[in-house]
């Protein structure tokens, strides 16, 4: 992040534009909705900033700019369209210390102006660090379309009753209350009754709110997915939004992190194979105990919760605590790795089975229906594999299995950093001690990138001449 975004107090301070021209016009424009003092400096001056300076919106001084005019400055616009007189206008400003602007030059410019969606006292700012103006306007007009007109009068009306409002116990209390007026009750009563409807609303949920004995904790078991953002439920989305507590899983990817409430606290209970790991009834405790004070948590791991989560353990122990929870599922590391391959789990003709399984379990290696998976045909999704492909390709090799049969290693699946290596039974001992890991990998025995397998079916006859198969 080469530009951190900040938003300036300009409250009766001057903001500088020198020129008055096409260049100027637009910032002008923008700036005119602040509460600082604008002031122009040009020799000429377009007429539409005439009208602006004869409405008294700004004032225009008919000179270059002087060291003695940045006194009380926010912030300059160097807006000429002149690369020679732009950059004295700069000069000046860093020297006497103000933060200034060259309009279309990003490069030597102390700031950059974001786009704005502009529902004040709500502003929203976006930028893209000056490299992609267009997606900012895309970005800006979809929000622009879900933020409703009323929502800056809301905000301006809450301000007013902040004040009682903070007698409220602060936490979960205060978030409940304030969230119910701008998400649920205010827009319906400022649509209905104007502002007295919304005065009257408030002081409503106020008293409900004075009287409420406080939530008691809760507890969400959250499927996160394979670490796509993108991927994650809307429902799981909300929860995160709300949460107090955020238990996550090491796996959880940080882009998903970034979702949870600001104000949350994140606890990482990382597991680990083969290395140091918190233990469950620690994980189950820490949960217990945050529920019991009234938190809202989010019990985060990755993927799907009931698929080798040990789902079962934490809702056993919560339920002996009397700690009420929910499951939210979250796509599997399987659905998501098949997505990405371009493939289906299943098939007519091919496996009528799919089984998902873990190459460990509490006793080390996890013993399975080799000779089953050893058969022309099947499919299986390996989670946990990694460590165990030699015993894995042993093993169903030793009960039949081809050595040629497909199976891919896919790590960090759905991230920007996947890797997919596709390799087969007989040779995954070999590619997985040249591939190495440092993310989620998962085996999908039986199944290739779709363009491979069909490369195979459409030149069968050349491969089998060739003696490849």
């Amino acid at each position: 992040m080469r530009h951190f975004p900040v938003f300036l107090n300009v409250q009766n301070k001057r903001i500088l534009v020198t020129g008055a021209g096409e260049c100027a016009i637009a910032k002008l424009r923008l700036l005119l909705k602040t509460e600082g003092s604008v002031v122009v400096f040009a020799t000429e001056v377009d007429q539409q900033v005439e009208s602006w300076a004869q409405a008294g919106l700004l004032e225009i001084i008919r000179r270059t700019i002087q060291m003695d005019d940045f006194y009380n400055t926010a912030m300059v616009y160097a807006a000429e369209d002149d690369e020679e007189l732009d950059g004295i206008t700069a000069a000046k400003a860093k020297m006497a210390n103000v933060l200034f602007n060259i309009v279309d030059n990003l490069q030597e410019s102390e700031f950059i102006t974001p786009a704005l969606v502009d529902r004040d006292p709500v502003t929203i700012a976006i930028g893209t660090e000056g490299t992609a103006p267009i997606l900012a306007r895309k970005i800006k007009a979809q929000i622009e379309e879900s933020l409703p007109n009323e929502l800056g009068l809301l905000a301006k009306l809450a301000e007013y009753f902040r004040p009682k409002a903070s007698r409220l116990p602060s936490g979960r209390t205060r978030r409940k209350f304030w969230s119910r007026y701008f998400y649920d009750l205010g827009p319906v009563a400022l649509r209905e009754g104007g502002k007295r409807g919304v005065a009257r609303i408030l002081n409503s949920l106020f008293e409900e709110a004075q009287n409420d004995t406080g939530d008691v904790g809760r507890v969400f078991l959250v499927g996160s997915g394979p670490g796509d953002p993108d991927l994650l439920t809307r429902k799981a989305l909300k929860v995160l939004h709300e949460a107090d507590v955020v238990i996550h899983d090491r796996l959880v990817a940080p882009e998903i992190l970034e979702l949870a409430r600001r104000e949350a606290e994140l606890i990482q209970t990382g597991k680990q194979g083969f290395g140091p790991s918190w233990k469950q009834e620690d994980i189950n405790q820490l949960m217990i105990e945050h529920a019991q004070k009234g938190a809202q948590i989010v019990r985060l791991k990755s993927g799907d919760p009931a698929v080798f989560g040990r789902l079962d353990e934490e809702m056993d122990a919560l339920d002996e605590a009397g700690i009420h929870f929910e499951i939210i599922p979250g796509i599997t590391t399987a659905s998501a790795a098949a997505a990405s391959l371009n493939v289906s789990l299943t098939k007519r003709k091919r496996n009528s089975a799919l089984q998902i399984m873990t190459a460990q379990d509490i006793k080390g290696f996890a013993e399975q229906d080799w000779r089953k998976l050893a058969q022309e045909g099947a499919v299986a999704a390996i989670y946990m594999g990694f460590k165990s492909a030699h015993l894995i390709s042993g093993r169903l090799l030793m009960h039949g299995a081809d050595a040629n049969a497909p199976v891919t290693i896919m790590e960090n699946v759905s991230r920007t950093n996947q890797k997919t290596i596709v390799t087969t039974i007989g040779e995954l001992p070999k590619m997985a001690d040249l591939a190495g890991h440092d993310g989620p990998v998962i085996l999908m025995l039986g199944l290739e990138p779709r363009r491979v397998a069909q490369t195979i079916e459409n030149n069968k006859e050349q491969f089998i001449q060739a003696g490849v198969l």
